[in-house]
């Protein structure tokens, strides 16, 4: 027995699927905004011609025979991937190139310190130490100044923080300079 969805039309005539269809047009508008942005990196493939990811949504692909076609899948994927982000109310990753940062802040931990860091980074769904520690810090000062938390924009990982082990042990500095 079969049965009809809620969502079907009820003429009984099959149609072709827009996969975008399910999307606010403003919706899947902003989410092409925002993946146009994004860093796309093409590769041949044996098997598939050829493939294309992001930098920003690496678990996003698409394959094609060409590399403009490919180009063209993987955008209306990254597309849909962020249209369904902004859908569930998350923030999807500004483009790579969006903020650059160029400064570098160093801290010294214990090792106990840093795995519990760690532990809390990767609960918290973070691939790097350093954008966790950003992340919190920058949210706790918005949070501080402002009344409330707003939203930061993506983080990568491997950039900003670095922490580094090492046996030297350096005088605490004046908080103003630091």
């Amino acid at each position: 027995m079969s049965v009809r969805s809620k969502h079907s039309s009820g003429n009984g005539k099959k149609t072709k699927t827009d996969p975008a269809a399910p999307f606010a047009p403003l919706v899947l508008e902003k989410a092409r905004e925002i993946a146009s942005g994004y860093k796309l990196t093409i590769e041949k493939s044996d098997r598939l011609g050829y493939i294309g990811s992001s930098v920003e949504l690496p678990t996003v692909f698409a394959d094609a025979d060409t590399p403009q076609k490919c180009y063209e899948a993987t955008l209306e994927a990254l597309s849909v991937a962020v249209a369904t982000m902004i859908e569930a109310g998350q923030t999807p990753p500004q483009p790579a190139a969006f903020m650059k940062r160029t400064t570098q802040v160093n801290v010294r931990l214990t090792q106990e310190e840093k795995t519990m860091i760690a532990s809390a980074a990767t609960r918290a769904g973070f691939k790097g130490l350093g954008d966790y520690i950003r992340t919190t810090v920058l949210r706790g000062c918005l949070s501080n100044s402002q009344g409330s938390a707003k939203s930061l924009p993506s983080t990568r990982s491997g950039a900003g923080i670095q922490i580094r082990r090492s046996g030297k042990r350096n005088a605490p500095r004046d908080a103003a300079k630091a």
